[in-house]
């Protein structure tokens, strides 16, 4: 998302230097209208305000503006339902209660309209809120990725959305689920690794934005992580089963979690633009993935479909009628509202489709409290760049070390007694630790917001030691016990971070290390950059290496490893190439390379980890309820306590070795880990996944399972999902779903099986890429059809004509 500071004549509009205090108009009652009672239940509540809509009201709900672009009184005046500061983006002072005082400012102005429906404002908090000055800035994904920790990062989320939530923000463009295949991409640190299976496990951090009330956004849809050459924006050339398999499962999950909003990607599949394909939004998120949230546009996104200048009344067509729901217009919004009121004026685009990305807009603001509660919540406002949050912050960072040399275990480093020199650019610059999306766009060298650089932290982690820097390493000489050198890439942001030439160390770096190595002292080096870097040549004079990535405000995270304070636990969430010229390098595919995906060592003889629990046992299994035993490792520290963990999400820690699954789902089946955690909160590898599966339903004997839903949209139209499980223990094949329905019902168009109706009975039979289904496996496909009357839901369902139970 490319999101340059817009910096005009209308931002004194917004800030008005003249105003020193946020008038905050309380929301006046309605007499007895529905959508106003929070009693009632939402889906009431929706339509309820949707049929007093006009359709100015519902296109402005679908427009997002830049803050820079509009007004208050511009957002009464056209009634727009969404604001966003992009990257730098901010206003003065940009402090916590600067924000919450401009976001109050433009929800007074929504307040104004006639149906007083609050607005939403969204921000990139990528890795915490990265636009506030002072607020936490975590590691960005690549080493959240390498934590291999998703109840950590699941706090991580937690903590942002509070510092989030105390500056009026309710909305966050994060996080990036791509599965970056090409270190050459400039977004590469965006992702959690190179193979959806960790980005599917670090989805937690969804749950922990969602559960402090912030609206959380799966991107970019889909495949960004995969283009040819690595280059951002550009085409994704993969099969439908490739895109599948590796670009997929991480929204599959996000969907999963309930995430709020998918935002789609710049980038093509295969030569169409994302913003305009229909089958991957409308049949493959919405239709097959069931996902009831709205989706919203890059910035100026639209405007790439066709490949001219800004958007056409074509661009805008196509882009809604493909699925989205909320366009990201920041200057041209005006112009937005008037073409995208011709299409439909004109019946290019259908009140049909205007009313369902309403409802979806309205669903997400009716859930999440917005209309009783549309201002800044300030008792957040504190969290701002706290102590706990930064505890949580430099947790992150040491977990995220990845230990990839130590020769002759030059690591750890005493803290007494020891003469050390550390030297190289990114020492003491908490610009460059903290990468691109900081504090502006692009991120900036120098002192850009308050934390510890890795200097201030190697100085405060070894009080007994001298400790001399210069950046250059000008002045050392051989009574130093070691040399760390703090090197790597300077900030960065999406396409100007991509690499297509080299991706070795620049020119400053390699003086300042051949500096160090004339002197005869040992060289440790800490690398910060957001990606593997070509090093195999300079590796040799190297007595340690440590992958510090973009650690962010909290430096004294990459110094409690360097010192032993924490035993280096991060493992490769990419691998890391021997030479440039392998790119795109990644486990399996047949590449040696200088270290594979999952590398990472630790010390030997100091601080240890508790070791990995044994596979669990699910015993005394019901339709609702079982036991899980396991054992304790056989090695490593003592654990004082284990996590539990369902499909990725923790459940609970409990400090012996059972514990008592209940309220389970009749007919379901999931996957349970364990990891051990010891008195310093130092946690071990996972256990292997125990599967419990339950007893189905109504008939135990079932070897199928399967949950139909329908949506209507009105005008005698619907959509169907199904979702089959299969509950025997023989995995399939191939199969066939057989339904009837009770009514006049006709399917129209279905995905993701081929359909044939014949009277009431239907059928679908599974496509070419989706016949295998595992014991315990579900498929997910879907329907669109007509009906006239009432849509009364099938009772019952067979699959390969065995009878399933019906949920």
């Amino acid at each position: 998302m490319r999101r340059s500071a817009i910096t005009f004549a209308a931002t004194c509009a917004v800030t008005v230097a003249a105003v020193a205090v946020t008038l905050i108009v309380a929301r006046p009652a309605l007499a007895a209208v529905p959508y106003e009672d929070p009693s009632l239940p939402v889906a009431t509540r929706v339509e309820d305000l949707l049929s007093r809509m006009t359709l100015d009201e519902k296109i402005g709900q679908m427009t997002q503006a830049e803050r820079a672009s509009i007004t208050p009184a511009e957002v009464t005046q056209y009634k727009i339902g969404s604001i966003l500061s992009g990257g730098g983006s901010a206003p003065s002072p940009n402090t916590a209660t600067g924000w919450a005082d401009m976001v109050d400012r433009f929800q007074n102005g929504a307040l104004a309209t006639p149906l007083r429906i609050p607005l939403i404002y969204g921000s990139d908090a990528v890795h915490g809120h990265n636009n506030l000055a002072g607020a936490t800035i975590f590691p960005h994904n690549i080493g959240l990725g390498a934590t291999r920790d998703p109840a950590l990062v699941q706090q991580v989320g937690a903590a942002t959305a509070e510092e989030v939530q105390g500056s009026g923000v309710d909305w966050t463009f994060s996080p990036c689920l791509c599965v970056a295949r090409n270190d050459r991409w400039g977004r590469t640190y965006e992702s959690f690794g190179e193979k959806p299976e960790l980005p599917v496990q670090m989805a937690t951090i969804i749950d922990g934005y969602q559960s402090k009330g912030v609206l959380a956004t799966a991107k970019h849809y889909v495949g960004d992580g995969g283009t040819t050459g690595g280059v951002d924006q550009g085409d994704t050339q993969l099969s439908e089963a490739e895109l599948r398999a590796v670009h997929l499962p991480p929204f599959t999950e996000a969907v999963r979690r309930n995430v709020a909003s998918v935002m789609v990607s710049y980038s093509s599949w295969n030569g169409q633009k994302l913003h305009g394909n229909d089958y991957l939004i409308n049949s493959v998120l919405k239709g097959e993935l069931g996902f009831k949230g709205f989706v919203v546009s890059d910035w100026n996104g639209i405007d790439q479909i066709e490949g001219g200048t800004g958007f056409t009344a074509s661009e805008v067509r196509r882009a809604v009628n493909a699925g989205i729901d909320m366009v990201m217009v920041p200057i041209e919004w005006k112009s937005f509202i008037t073409t995208l009121r011709a299409e439909v004026q004109a019946g290019r685009v259908t009140t049909a489709r205007i009313d369902d990305a309403n409802r979806r807009i309205l669903t997400k603001k009716f859930e999440y409290g917005l209309f009783e509660k549309p201002f800044a919540d300030r008792t957040f406002t504190p969290t701002v760049g706290s102590a706990a949050h930064r505890a949580v912050a430099r947790q992150a960072v040491r977990e995220s070390q990845v230990l990839l040399k130590n020769t002759g275990n030059v690591l750890p480093l005493a803290k007494s007694g020891g003469r050390y020199f550390v030297a190289g650019k990114s020492a003491d610059n908490i610009g460059n630790q903290s990468g691109g999306w900081t504090i502006s766009w692009q991120g900036a060298s120098g002192q850009t917001t308050t934390g510890t650089t890795i200097l201030q932290g190697i100085r405060a982690a070894a009080p007994g030691s001298t400790v001399q820097y210069n950046a250059t390493g000008a002045g050392i000489d051989g009574s130093y016990t070691a040399a760390i050198a703090v090197i790597g890439e300077t900030p960065y942001a999406e396409g100007q971070g991509d690499r297509p030439g080299s991706l070795g160390l620049d020119a400053t770096d390699l003086q300042t290390l051949n500096t160090l190595k004339a002197s005869g002292v040992p060289v440790v080096v800490v690398l910060v950059s957001g990606r593997p870097l070509d090093i195999a040549a300079q590796l040799p004079d190297w007595r340690a290496l440590l992958a510090a990535w973009l650690p962010g405000t909290e430096g004294a995270g990459v110094a409690d490893v360097l010192f032993g304070d924490h035993n280096p636990s991060g493992k490769l969430p990419v691998t890391w190439m021997q030479t440039a010229s392998q790119e795109p390098i990644n486990d399996g595919d047949g590449k040696t390379p200088l270290f594979p995906f999952g590398f990472g060592l630790t010390y030997t003889g100091t601080v240890e980890s508790p070791g990995q629990p044994g596979t669990p046992v699910a015993s005394a299994v019901t339709s609702t309820s079982a036991t899980l035993t396991w054992t304790a490792p056989t090695s490593g520290s003592t654990p004082t306590g284990y996590r539990v963990y369902r499909d990725s999400t923790l459940l609970t820690t409990v400090a012996g070795l059972s514990y008592q699954l209940t309220s389970l789902t009749p007919g379901t089946t999931t996957r349970y880990t364990i990891v051990a955690v010891d008195a310093a909160g130092r946690t071990g590898p996972a256990s292997a996944a125990a599967t419990v599966t339950t007893p189905g339903g109504t008939d135990p004997t079932a070897t199928c399972a399967v949950t139909y839903t329908a949506s209507e949209w009105g005008g005698g139209g619907f959509g169907g999902a199904v979702t089959i499980r299969n509950t025997g223990g023989t995995p399939l094949s191939a199969w066939t779903l057989a339904f009837t329905f009770p009514g006049n019902q006709r399917v129209t168009q279905g995905w993701s099986a081929t359909w044939s109706q014949t009277g009431a009975a239907v059928t679908a039979r599974n496509e070419s890429w989706n016949g295998a289904l595992p014991a315990g496996g579900t498929v997910s496909i879907g329907f669109n059809g007509s009906y006239t009357g009432t849509n009364p839901r099938p009772t019952a369902f067979t699959v390969n004509g065995a009878a399933c139970t019906v949920s």
